[in-house]
């Protein structure tokens, strides 16, 4: 016979060889019962005698087989019940059941539960079974398996037996609620085919892990998924899984214990988010508007957002905004200047968007039309094909936001001190969450704190640019010939974002063919300091031409200054007399003009510094060098050299190396004394006047004025 014909067609070899108990070990709940067994006769003779008897009532089966039943185990009392009880089964053959009192060999009475039977050997002869175990210890399982069995059928926790295999052996009604499944559909069948889904691996591994180690799993593993249940949303399992044994310690399976937390767990999810948006917006206040510098603003700006909040981000502001000359467009098209882009990844929707730098055109049906328009922002959460011809500028735009898989949108506008400067546009592909109510509130913020900042910065960029026009329209023109002198000249507001301040220079001729050099600074920054220094220029001009000595135009310019509270200024007035190669120069706390003479280094002049003009009432003095031809006078403000990083002494230094270093022109020199000299964002502006002594032929053939003594003496 071969393997096929013994084992049934529905039962395989290896669970036939279960059912034999070759492969799996007897259970212990017989054990825990101890049932004892017991054969009469017709006779009502002890013929057998089992050990869980011997056990359970103490005679030995010498002691037992052989004897009447009713006499070695009931009291007197009871024999007559037992005698008639004992002869209907007999003659019927129906059962007997129930808890008896026995007599025990120590003379004690023991409760048991008692079965008897008829039974009939193959000669026809009739016995009687008796089964018996202690009835306490069987009311007490009892008990057990009715509390097990309510506390699981009523539990609101989702409960499963599954076997070594992980198959289902048994499923309370709340796990088949959270499941979806009636309990015929997971009984037999393997874990993984009820929960099929990525995200429960990870507790078929759990329970794997505890029929091997034996270790129980507490609410260490929260499971986030869908069921048949509830496919549309996804709920949080919080589970559990404990090895189950019998009492010879062999392993049946796992208890898996399956909690819904989906509430629990949203909380947790709502209060991490929150979190989040704090930090979010912390981040914003912190690294936006670091500066006045409205690209840069909106640069970072950019940076928060992604990708803490969108894949790709756009800002742009209304042109009209930043375009002092441009007047807004109340209806219709809008006109945008695109400012920052930002993707967390490569896209083609980057391509849909306009570059930083170009103006473009948004027609009025476009999103970013009506949100400027009306200054509300637009939540698109599924943006289809419909939407996305609105999000993008034409249907080029639209066609790349479609292939870069762009499903959800926002636009906030950039409003501040109730105007509407532009707006923040955000896209989401490969994040699938779409845009939501708190991802509008986070933009909503971080706009705000950008809007600000901008028009902070535009505002400070108009009132820049007025002063820097209002300095360099004050700022003289080069005379196009001065005797004897060779003049080049730069002014370069500063750097960054700061406000122009009011450093001037000027070139005078005077008459004897003389030209006075001046360069000077008035302190402060703005339109005031700039208009302060077109007082003081317009009033160097007047005492130029009154033929005064340097330091007597100095003591007027401190007079006058004097008058422009809260101002004061330094200044290097300085007269060179070609006909005599000599300079008259008188300095009123400015730093000192620097020498470059032919074969010798550049050394800075020992003047009297002399106190800033607005001062008053301290006389100042002039001081008589030698020009002659070649010599170069270098005047500058101390925004060349003045610096928070390196010392003034090392500056100044750095500034005389550089002017020894051969030129070939004025104009070299100036351009390379700012370019090594000057920092990006330098907070101060400059002038600087080279002067450079050249052959003198005299125009006139007038007599020579007298040649001024070389003297250094006070006004």
């Amino acid at each position: 016979m071969n393997e096929a014909e013994w084992f049934p067609a529905d039962l395989g070899p290896a669970d036939a060889r279960r059912a034999e108990g070759e492969l799996s070990p007897p259970s212990g709940l017989m054990d825990v019962l101890a049932v004892a067994a017991i054969l009469v006769d017709a006779e009502g003779r002890i013929v057998l005698w089992s050990p869980q008897a011997e056990e359970l009532y103490g005679y030995t089966a010498q002691e037992a087989l052989g004897q009447y039943a009713a006499r070695l185990l009931v009291h007197e009392e009871g024999w007559d019940w037992v005698v008639k009880t004992f002869a209907e089964v007999m003659e019927t053959g129906r059962c007997w059941a129930g808890a008896f009192p026995i007599r025990c060999k120590d003379g004690s009475s023991r409760l048991v539960e008692w079965r008897n039977m008829r039974l009939l050997d193959d000669r026809g002869d009739f016995y009687a079974l008796g089964l018996g175990t202690d009835s306490p210890t069987l009311r007490e399982v009892e008990r057990d398996v009715a509390l097990s069995t309510r506390l699981i059928s009523q539990s609101p926790i989702g409960i499963a037996i599954l076997d070594a295999d992980l198959r289902y052996v048994a499923v309370n009604p709340a796990l088949e609620r959270m499941h979806g499944l009636p309990v015929r559909v997971h009984l037999g069948r393997h874990y993984r085919e009820i929960m099929s889904a990525t995200e429960y691996k990870v507790a078929e591994a759990a329970m794997r892990q505890v029929l091997e180690t034996g270790v129980p799993l507490v609410e260490q593993s929260t499971i986030v998924g869908r069921t048949p249940a509830d496919p549309e949303h996804k709920h949080a399992w919080s589970i559990s899984v404990y090895r189950l044994e019998n009492t010879q310690g062999r392993v049946l399976g796992v208890a898996e214990l399956v909690v819904d937390v989906t509430e629990r767990h949203r909380s947790a999810v709502e209060a991490t988010e929150t979190r989040r948006r704090l930090a979010l917006i912390a981040d914003g206040s912190a690294r936006i508007g670091t500066t006045l510098d409205i690209e840069q603003t909106a640069q970072e700006l950019a940076e928060v957002t992604v990708p803490s909040v969108a894949d790709l981000v756009a800002v742009d502001v209304l042109d009209s905004a930043v375009d002092e000359h441009r007047r807004p467009t109340r209806v219709g098209a809008a006109i945008f200047r695109a400012l920052a882009v930002k993707a967390a990844y490569p896209t083609d929707a980057v391509l849909a968007v306009d570059p930083p730098g170009r103006i473009a055109t948004y027609g009025a049906d476009r999103l970013a039309t009506r949100c400027v328009r009306t200054g509300r922002p637009i939540l698109v959460r599924n943006a289809g094909g419909h939407d996305l011809t609105r999000i993008g500028r034409d249907e080029r735009a639209a066609t790349l936001l479609a292939r870069a898989g762009v499903h959800s949108y926002l636009a906030v506008p950039l409003a501040a001190r109730g105007s509407v400067l532009g707006f923040l546009g955000l896209l989401r592909a490969r994040e699938e969450r779409p845009f939501d109510e708190d991802d509008l509130a986070i933009a909503t913020e971080l706009a705000a704190r950008a809007a600000v900042c901008i028009d902070n910065a535009r505002t400070h960029q108009s009132v820049r640019n007025a002063a820097e026009t209002l300095q360099r329209s004050l700022l003289p023109d080069h005379p196009p010939q001065l005797p004897g002198l060779e003049v080049a000249s730069r002014y370069q507001p500063a750097q960054a974002a700061y406000e122009v301040g009011g450093d001037w220079y000027d070139v005078l001729p005077l008459d004897s063919d003389r030209t006075a050099l001046v360069v000077g600074d008035v302190m402060g920054s703005g339109i005031e300091a700039a208009a302060a220094m077109g007082r003081l220029r317009t009033a160097t001009t007047a005492f130029a031409d009154l033929d005064l000595d340097p330091a007597e135009v100095l003591q007027h310019l401190d007079t006058i200054t004097s008058r422009l509270e809260p101002y004061i200024a330094t200044c290097v007035y300085a007269s060179y007399d070609p006909r005599h190669t000599e300079c008259l120069i008188a300095n009123a706390g400015h730093l000192p003009p620097v020498l470059v003479r032919g074969g010798r280094h550049p050394e800075l002049l020992d003047l009297p510094t002399g106190t800033p003009l607005g001062v008053g009432g301290i006389p100042f003095d002039t001081t008589t060098i030698d020009l002659g031809p070649g010599d170069q006078l270098v005047l500058y403000t101390d925004g060349l050299v003045e610096t928070r990083r390196t010392p003034l002494d090392e500056r100044l230094q750095e500034l005389l190396d550089l002017l020894d270093e051969p030129c070939s022109s004025l104009e070299e020199t100036c351009d390379r004394l700012l370019h090594e000299l000057r920092h990006p964002g330098d907070s101060d502006d400059v002038a600087l006047l080279i002067a450079r002594a050249g052959e003198f032929a005299p125009v006139s053939s007038g007599p020579v004025p007298a040649r001024r003594p070389i003297r250094s003496r006070g006004s």
